[in-house]
């Protein structure tokens, strides 16, 4: 059903990409007022709608330290304790699940902060750097395809680290950070603005690429990836570097650019 998805979204149908497109639109109550190109008839397959560009303007940047990195929905968000993410209610998963395995990396977040954003159909697909990184590794982890929506979170044991997903690595000005992108159902492909598509081809092992010999630096909000079909965007920080702004809350809707989080003032700070 996935691979079909994948065709159908690529394909180039004349009216019948228009009319679905069309379709999708009045029934998700899109706003294409937002969209840099907000004529439907210009779209010559559905990926190219879906990952459409905003309007210059349409996502201001907060001059926050952190910066929320799509236009989504708060699934979680919080402290990891030791190692545990949590999910929902009655279900946890580690980071080093998550990360497809590497111990070293998931100690790196030991205590840290976490956050799982939902990003819904209607949604912007495009995914956005919540500060300043240095990449330095990214991962493909072959997986399932569940859904990714609040039931199924709510219902599936360690459903993000049992899922296909993209594991962006980056150095950042307080330390490290990690950036998931989550596969689901009906998600054709992930793809990242350094590599380009990731999947397919969707590999039984996990794939790796290293970039420690290369200066990739992306600025705080500026597109680092995006969604064909759409799923879910997990962030890990380390210990004592981000506290999340006050009037974020479980299922609160968020926008990309808006402030997320600040730096954590340790004892001594001027």
């Amino acid at each position: 059903m996935t691979q079909f998805a994948g065709l159908v979204a690529g394909a180039r149908m004349g009216p019948v990409t228009q009319a679905i497109i069309r379709r999708f639109v009045a029934h998700y109550k899109v706003d294409m007022a937002e969209a840099a190109d907000c004529g439907i008839a210009s779209y010559a397959t559905f990926n190219d709608f879906f990952t459409r560009a905003l309007r210059e303007g349409a996502r201001p940047v907060a001059a926050a330290p952190f910066v929320c990195p799509v236009d989504a929905a708060i699934s979680q968000f919080g402290p990891i304790e030791q190692d545990q993410i949590f999910q929902a209610k009655g279900h946890s998963y580690s980071t080093r699940a998550l990360v497809g395995g590497d111990q070293s990396l998931a100690h790196r977040f030991d205590h840290g902060h976490f956050a799982t954003l939902y990003l819904a159909p209607k949604d912007y697909h495009r995914i956005h750097m919540p500060c300043e990184g240095r990449l330095k590794r990214m991962i493909y982890v072959p997986g399932d395809l569940f859904s990714v929506n609040p039931l199924t979170a709510r219902h599936v044991p360690s459903l993000f680290a049992r899922n296909e997903r993209v594991v962006c690595e980056f150095e950042c000005p307080h330390g490290p950070m990690v950036l998931v992108l989550v596969g689901a159902t009906i998600v054709g492909s992930m793809a990242t603005v350094w590599h380009g598509v990731v999947n397919p081809p969707r590999t039984r092992a996990p794939r790796e690429w290293n970039y420690a010999d290369r200066d990739i630096v992306l600025a705080k909000g500026a597109e680092m990836g995006r969604f064909l079909l759409g799923s879910t965007v997990i962030l890990l920080f380390p210990q004592n570097v981000l506290t999340f702004t006050p009037d974020w809350a479980p299922t609160r809707p968020v926008r990309l650019g808006e402030a997320m989080g600040t730096v954590i003032e340790t004892e001594g700070a001027l």
